[in-house]
């Protein structure tokens, strides 16, 4: 048995002054939590972005819409209450049914879909029509020419009660209604101004001719907060005033008005027609100009979705704006999650050692990591293989020699039992920390007599052990 060579050890030299290694470790644990704090926030505003209606929604408040942000709940209340509901979803066309018959209230939800020129047209109906406009903005303020200004406004709608500062409401239908949804954009008149406010300036009336009304919420209107606190009773009271209500439903923006230019001169036409009289256009659809261009004179190019252009994915529509923002925070989880994980996700790869690192403390190490991965089994396997390569080759047998053939050498050699031996070098894995330090310290136990004996033959004495090479793969 030869001698195994100690390790000389080496003086220890004075440590250095630490690197940047720790302030950086100490900006990650400073930088990573804020970072989730600030994807958690920016998240939450996308999604609220998201959940809200935007009045170019399809179907906003539409009187046909069964949706969540549809109004065909408010519709079907105010026809129960022997109300007529006109539906106009040209802007042209609901001024003019208000304007004829009795007095009407002109419901417009979406207000800035409109044009200026639209806009100015609202407070010039005829006496005694109300006009209820929803969540106006500060354009649609300034073209109808109410003298209110825009405050405070709220991240969502809160219920509160009819009283402003106090002060009761003075609209009389509005009597039976406690709490509703109408403060999110808080009113100010001007100071000349003789303007009711109700519902803590969620709801302003301005009376005179045409007796305007601003809600500062969409809530009550919508079909998904409809039956909520006493939401039905302040939209039908607040549209109810007058037995006919026009209701103008937009798909989109108006449309502007066609640009009023003469037409060319018809070189190749030998004729000229009369004055007044009308001319068919060449392709014999009654709009005129080249076949192809708009019915309003825009010649821009072909519509969104026509074959002159690329189709939207139907995708898109085919799913609710919910979905697609739990998608994007799943996407943002498992990216954050990824992240995290990111020296986990796969085995340890094998890379030189800049240093010399003692055989000591890399078996540490790598037992370490045994330990902290839970891998009995694999470190088991490792211990049984190195006693196997260290045990063949004094025995004088090859690397695929039968089991019973390795354990009958060995137990020769020992004394031991076979069965025993052959359960020791080729057994079931450990099931428990103290069961892989028994195999590591019976195997060491059973090498050690083994290499104690005297060699079969005349075989070249192996080294008992074998150091790792510096430098080489952990």
């Amino acid at each position: 048995m030869t001698a195994v060579p100690q390790a000389t050890a080496r003086p220890r030299t004075a440590a250095g002054p630490p690197g940047p290694a720790p302030r950086r470790r100490r900006w990650h644990r400073l930088a990573i939590p804020l970072g989730l704090v600030a994807a958690l926030i920016a998240t939450t505003l996308v999604t609220h972005a998201l959940d809200r209606p935007d009045p170019d929604d399809r179907g906003y408040l539409s009187p046909v819409e069964t949706g969540e942000h549809g109004g065909s709940r408010l519709a079907d209340s105010l026809r129960q209450r022997g109300l007529t509901v006109r539906r106009e979803t040209d802007a042209r066309a609901a001024l003019s049914t208000a304007r004829t018959g009795p007095p009407a209230t002109l419901f417009v939800p979406a207000a800035d879909l409109l044009r200026s020129e639209t806009l100015a047209r609202l407070t010039r109906l005829p006496v005694g029509t109300r006009l209820v406009l929803v969540d106006p903005s500060v354009r649609v303020l300034l073209a109808t020419g109410v003298p209110v200004d825009l405050t405070d406004r709220r991240w969502a709608t809160k219920v509160v009660g009819p009283q402003t500062d106090g002060a009761p409401c003075p609209l009389d239908e509005l009597g039976p209604v406690r709490q509703a949804a109408a403060q999110r954009q808080r009113y100010e008149p001007d100071a000349e101004v003789d303007a009711d406010l109700c519902f803590s300036a969620g709801l302003a009336r301005l009376p005179g001719a045409v007796e305007t009304v601003l809600v500062g919420a969409d809530d009550p209107f919508r079909n998904d907060r409809f039956g909520e606190q006493d939401n039905q009773a302040f939209a039908t009271a607040l549209l109810g005033v007058h037995a006919r209500i026009v209701w103008l439903d937009l798909a989109g923006p108006e449309p502007p008005l066609p640009a009023r230019s003469s037409p060319p001169p018809v070189a190749d036409s030998p004729t000229t027609p009369e004055a007044g009289a009308e001319t068919m256009p060449p392709d014999g659809n009654g709009q005129g100009g080249r076949p192809g261009t708009p019915p309003d004179g825009s010649a821009d190019g072909p519509p969104r979705g026509s074959a002159g252009g690329p189709p939207p994915n139907p995708l898109w529509g085919a799913f609710p704006l919910w979905f697609w923002a739990i998608l994007v925070q799943l996407a943002l989880a498992l990216l954050l999650a990824a992240l995290w994980r990111a020296r986990r996700l796969g085995p340890p790869a094998p890379e030189p050692l800049p240093v010399a690192v003692r055989s000591a403390e890399t078996a540490l190490g790598r037992a370490r990591l045994y330990q902290r991965a839970g891998a009995r089994g694999p470190a088991g396997r490792t211990l049984r293989s190195a006693a196997l390569a260290r045990l063949l080759p004094w025995l004088n047998l090859p690397a695929d020699a039968p089991q019973d053939r390795v354990a009958t050498a060995v137990a020769a050699r020992t004394g031991g039992e076979p069965e025993q031996i052959e359960e020791l070098l080729y057994g079931d894995d450990p099931a428990t920390d103290e069961d892989l330090v028994t195999l590591a310290r019976s195997l060491d136990t059973v090498t050690r007599a083994v290499v104690a004996s005297p060699p079969e033959r005349s075989q070249p004495v192996p080294s008992p052990r074998t150091d790792p090479t510096e430098g080489g793969p952990r």
